[in-house]
């Protein structure tokens, strides 16, 4: 039986979708920069979505604001598509777009992480740590929900959600490995090439991912089930963006993609359990499977080869990747409970 996407779940309310939908429409007009300063009335809209969204804690005003935030971030990929649709890559409204939003979501982000300043040793041994107790966590809620009570159509529900990354995996890592050769970037690139199937698209993750859509009769189109997917996971996606587009952030990033790496086997294994229980299929799970095999190598590998030599290089800097790893936690398990919380609306 084919997917029906939910139709309740998450929605903006009327006034937010006139917005965005005068946003897509003006991302696509050939001289975007013209019309915005002839007609500012947009930009003026938006600051009071700000305020509602990280004043007035308004879900409506985050969703808004990630729905607007993704769109213009993921014209730094390329999609295989109409050439035309990237005539405003380079706009300046759309850039100051972009940091007005990031600046203000970004400071009420800081609220949610705990800043760290030790020193070299102490580094080492919070990342010891972290590692250490992430690797083998102990089973959370949410977790156990996914893998003992989520239906059929929960697991759907979960797959449409997530398949936002799942079907574009790694791309911002793509954007982190330009410049100098060293160890480090070596690393990274490894990591990388592992993810895109060693330059095979039989073997690269998306491709198993879009294997695990097809099996359990859902559009494996990228994008496709974007208007399922709650704030909180979109902000995940975007906090990506943001680290990985400025490199003086970098440390930050390395930090936040040793917790992804580090965490994603025991996550991913009560996503395969909740598929096998179901009967779905090892095609369904494939993908689970996979990263679970592969990413306590990648972790091991970031914890190694990227993170122990990047305290040798920045002492000074060094526990950024603890911020970005503390950080990378909450906004990964934010998302996590509001796919879980989507799913328990069905």
């Amino acid at each position: 039986m084919r997917f029906n996407s939910p139709t309740d779940l998450p929605s903006l309310d009327f006034s937010y979708q006139e917005l965005e939908d005068e946003f897509i429409r003006l991302v696509g007009l050939e001289k975007l920069d013209q019309v915005i300063a002839e007609n500012p009335g947009f930009t003026a809209e938006l600051e009071a979505s700000l305020a509602e969204a990280f004043e007035n804690e308004c879900p409506q005003a985050h969703l808004f604001l990630q729905r607007i935030l993704y769109r213009i971030n993921r014209l730094k990929l390329f999609w295989y598509d109409g050439l035309e649709n990237y005539v405003n890559e380079d706009s300046s409204f759309l850039f100051s777009l972009r940091l007005k939003i990031e600046n203000a979501w970004q400071d009420w982000e800081e609220g949610n992480s705990v800043q760290s300043n030790s020193g070299d040793l102490q580094v080492i041994k919070a990342l010891h740590h972290r590692v250490e107790e992430d690797l083998q966590p102990e089973p959370s809620p949410d977790g156990l929900f996914i893998r003992n009570e989520i239906s059929k159509a929960g697991y759907q529900l979960l797959l449409a959600i997530t398949s936002l990354d799942g079907l574009v995996e790694a791309s911002q890592l793509s954007r982190m490995l330009g410049g100098v050769g060293n160890e480090v970037q070596t690393m990274l690139t490894r990591i990388l090439w592992e993810e895109y199937g060693s330059g095979k698209l039989s073997r690269k993750h998306s491709t198993h991912f879009a294997i695990m859509l097809e099996e359990c009769d859902m559009d494996a189109r990228p994008e496709a089930y974007f208007d399922l997917v709650p704030w909180e996971v979109l902000a995940n996606t975007n906090h990506c963006f943001f680290l990985s587009e400025r490199k003086k952030h970098f440390l930050r990033y390395v930090g936040g993609l040793l917790y992804t790496e580090v965490s994603v086997p025991a996550a991913f294994q009560n996503m395969k359990m909740a598929g096998e229980r179901l009967g779905m299929g090892e095609k369904s799970v494939s993908y689970w499977d996979l990263h679970i095999r592969e990413d306590i190598r990648h972790g091991q590998w970031m914890l190694d080869d990227v993170a122990l030599p990047l305290i040798e290089t920045y002492p000074d800097r060094a526990w950024e990747m603890v911020k970005g790893y503390d950080q990378q936690k909450f906004i990964s398990s934010r998302s996590t409970s509001a796919i879980v919380e989507s799913i328990r609306k069905l």
